[in-house]
Parts: structure tokens; sequence; C-alpha cells
């Protein structure tokens, strides 16, 4: 069985880790390869770092002009290669075909967001602020960065980070999910086209050790992660214990209120979507819908006539419209997530815990499930499921609405469906989370923006993607300078 290497110092190179384990197609548990693991990885992120800070010395000195010469390169290996690059995704992650492609599309973006660091980077002068005294902020870049990336987006979270940080002048340092490697096998073979210094960009695999040693590694200046909030807080925690910039993406529990002036149809589609989509494996997925003065049902009854009929199977089959989730231990965690539901004293409307797909009998698979009545002080509504379930509960107005999405420790995304526009201002002023959607089932931003993320969802000052990944990756330095009257220009 083939065991996957590192990319260290501009080669493929063996890891030092003599551990290893499986890596799994969700939805038949086939195993498409051997990562390395184990406490030996530490041995594998020393070296990548002793390349990446050899690299950054002649990189920085390279104009920012041509620095992003590298990614426009990239952005066109990247469309050449979207479908092969797809299929691998689905193959590692259980995604249907145009999840897959839609992310690495979402990635693709990132890159052409850095392509424009030229104009992004600039700094500041002012002229004369005393008799022959100028002033400068310029940004300069901090030295090897690192980031950590999840098993849902394979592709498309580590260009969150990548493109910023080699375009402002630092090395980088990718560690990719034990679960999901080889989607960025498959990129750092288009990395190794590029012209680069070598070791200017690496690959190191592993599980926790390779993580710690990032985190512990005194020439590593920069982290970034997104995974679950108890994982966030510790790389937050411990970054910056030892003087790192970090920048921590954590969990959700995504709030959306219908409110009865609504488009009933067009909300339950989208909607619909936004829960089970990537089979609810999203921190933008909803979770939580909170159906305002619903007193008919309409709502609750439209949710389900369109979600009864999405199609689970193998994601590469163009009829499925909802693949597998990640891990057995992740379907066993949802199913007991449900049943803790039911037992809180929720009604279930729609059960997917007994699934079977024909030919992928083996696979994670569940199908939509719908919990209502779900009790607002109880342990479900409160935790990230992380899967394809719903929970709808009711409230009065869009006060009390607001009032229970204010309440929560997540913030990452809250959306609300309405036709009106007071009621949409209201909501996108009071309601606490980082991106808001307005008649938007997931609120998640274009590269030129950050993605945003309030308390427990995100753990730093600075998000990724955009101007903030800019400054992120970069320190600013203030410039005070006189100049002798004879040196002075005349006009």
């Amino acid at each position: 069985m083939n065991v996957l290497k590192n990319y260290i110092n501009g080669a493929w190179t063996e890891s030092l880790s003599k551990e290893t384990i499986a890596v799994t197609n969700p939805a038949n548990q086939e195993v498409l390869a051997k990562v390395p693991y184990g406490v030996d990885t530490r041995k594998d992120v020393e070296l990548a770092t002793e390349s990446a800070s050899k690299a950054f010395k002649e990189w920085c000195k390279v104009p920012v002009i041509k620095r992003v010469q590298a990614l426009y390169k990239l952005k066109f290996l990247l469309e050449e290669n979207i479908e092969s690059l797809a299929e691998i995704i689905t193959q590692e992650s259980g995604k249907t075909r145009a999840e897959s492609i839609g992310e690495i599309q979402r990635a693709i973006e990132n890159v052409e967001v850095a392509c424009g660091t030229p104009m992004l980077i600039a700094g500041d002068v002012i002229e004369d602020i005393a008799s022959g005294v100028d002033e400068m902020m310029i940004r300069q870049p901090l030295g090897v960065a690192a980031c950590i990336t999840p098993f849902n987006f394979p592709s498309m979270i580590v260009f969150w980070f990548l493109p910023y940080a080699i375009a402002t002048g630092n090395s980088f340092i990718v560690k990719p999910s034990e679960k999901v490697p080889l989607t960025m096998m498959k990129i750092f073979e288009f990395i190794d086209q590029l012209d680069l210094p070598k070791g200017l960009i690496s690959l190191v695999h592993g599980g926790k050790e390779s993580v710690d040693a990032i985190l512990e590694h005194p020439s590593i200046k920069a982290i970034s992660f997104v995974g679950s909030t108890p994982v966030a807080r510790y790389i937050y925690s411990k970054g910056t214990a030892n003087g790192k910039r970090v920048q921590a993406q954590g969990g959700a529990k995504n709030p959306i209120v219908i409110l009865p002036d609504a488009d009933i149809e067009m909300s339950s589609k989208i909607i619909a979507d936004s829960v089970y989509g990537c089979a609810g494996q999203r921190c933008l997925a909803a979770s939580t819908i909170i159906t305002v003065n619903d007193q008919k049902g309409q709502i609750k009854e439209a949710l389900y006539e369109t979600i009864k009929s999405r199609t689970t199977g193998y994601g590469w089959d163009d009829n499925v419209s909802m693949g597998p989730v990640i891990t057995p231990e992740s379907k066993d965690r949802i199913n007991n997530l449900i049943q803790l539901g039911i037992d809180e004293g929720a009604k279930i409307v729609l059960d997917g815990r007994k699934t079977s797909v024909s030919g992928y009998e083996n696979g994670n698979f569940l199908t939509p499930t719908i919990l209502e009545n779900v009790a607002l002080n109880k342990e479900l509504i409160k935790t990230e499921i992380f899967g394809p379930v719903m929970s709808l509960v009711s409230m009065k107005n869009i006060e009390e609405a607001i009032q229970f999405v204010n309440s929560g420790n997540y913030g990452n995304m809250a959306c609300i469906f309405t036709g009106s526009g007071a009621n949409a201002r209201k909501f996108r002023n009071e309601a606490d989370a980082g991106n808001i959607g307005i008649n938007i089932g997931v609120a998640a931003p274009m590269a030129q923006f950050p993605f945003s993320g309030w308390k427990d969802s995100f753990f730093g000052d600075l998000h990724g993607q955009g101007k903030h990944a800019i400054e992120f990756f970069t320190q600013t330095k203030v410039i005070i300078e006189r100049w002798p009257k004879e040196w002075s220009c005349k006009f």
C-alpha cells in the first residue's frame, strides 16, 4: 500500500516516521493510501521548518510583483485540472461532484485575490509631518508560517492562507488533515511545477504530534487553523503562549430564522441545501431552523417536502445530492446525538439513521434527518452536530428569535429569510455572528472579504482571506525621516 511522502525542500521525501494510518473512502471503506503518523512526524516538521527558514531569506527580497507571478501559474494549473482534483476530493471526503468542483472554484478565487497583493500590501506615506520630515508605514513578511487544515474542505481552506502568505513574502508549511491528505498531494504536484525557491512551500503529514511540533517550533511565526472549537482553543492558547500569531477558526451552531413573509418555496430549497449540503459537514451549515409565527405549519411542511426527495449515495454519481459522512465514528456520533435529542423530548419527523446505499453497503451513509420541538435548554440545541440533521424550533416574533440566536456560544453564521427590509436590517445589525445571510442559506464570504467568526467560533483578531490575510502575514514598520535642506529637491 502506498505510503504518502512529504514535500520538503522542493522534493518528495519519505517521512522519518514508520507509523502510519489508513486513508479510506467514506463511501465504501476502501483503503486509498497510508499516511505517516506518530511521534516521529515531529522530525519531519523540523526538516520542513529548516528548509522554509532558508527559503524565506531569499524570497523576502523578491519584489512583490514578481512573487505573485507564481500564483498566476498556480491558478492556471488548478483550472486545467479541476475535474481530476474534484474526483480525488470526492473519493477521500465523500462530497458530491458538484460540491467538489465548487470547493476548488472557491480556492481559485483566493488565488486570484492574492494576485492583487502588490496593491493590497501598499503602505501609507505622509510628507511633511513637520518641516522637512516625512513619515511612512510599510508592511514586511513575518518569516515561516504554517496552516493546519480540516477534513471537510481538502482543497479550499488551505487557500484562505497559502497564496497570501507567499505573496507577502513568507515561506509556508501545510499540515493537511490525516483523513484527507490525497487532495493536497495532488495540489503539491502543481506547486512543484512553480518557479519557487526550494523549501518555500512544504507539506508534512501527521496528527497531534506534528501539530504540536508546529506550535512549539521557535522559527514558525504564524499559524492558521480551521477545525472544532476545542482544538481551535488549544491551538490558539498554545500557539500564542509560544509567541506566535494565531488565527483559529472553530465550530458553529448556525441558526436560520424564517419569518411568515418569506418566500416559502424558495426558502425551503435554499435552507435544505444549507443544512444537508456536504452532508452537513461544513462550518457554515445551518443546524437550527427557527420558524416565527408559523401557525399553520406551512414552513415545516415545505421543508419536509423539499428534503425527503434528496438522494444519498456515492458523490461522483450525477443523480446524488448528498454523500457520506467522513468516518464510521462520525456516523455513530451523529446517530447518538439524534437519539439524545429524542431522549430530551424532540419529535423525529424524518429519520435518516438506518440508511443503506446499494453497492455501497459499507459506506458511512445517513439520509436527511429532521427533529422538531427540540428543547431550547438541552444539550442537542447547544452541540455542533456536523452532520445532516435539522432541528426545528418555533418562536413568537423576531425579537425572541434574535435573543435566542445571541444566547448561543457560537457566532459563525446567522441567517434570516424575510420579505421585509426593516426586519432584515434589524437582524443584520443585532444578530451576534460574524457572517450574516439575508435570504441566503450559506453566507460564505467571497475571497475579497474575511471569513469572519465571533465568540467560540473564532480565536484571534484577523481572519482568513482578503485584506485580513494580508495583514495577518505581515508586520507594519513605521519610518520617520528627515533630510538636510541642501540634500532636498529644489523646485
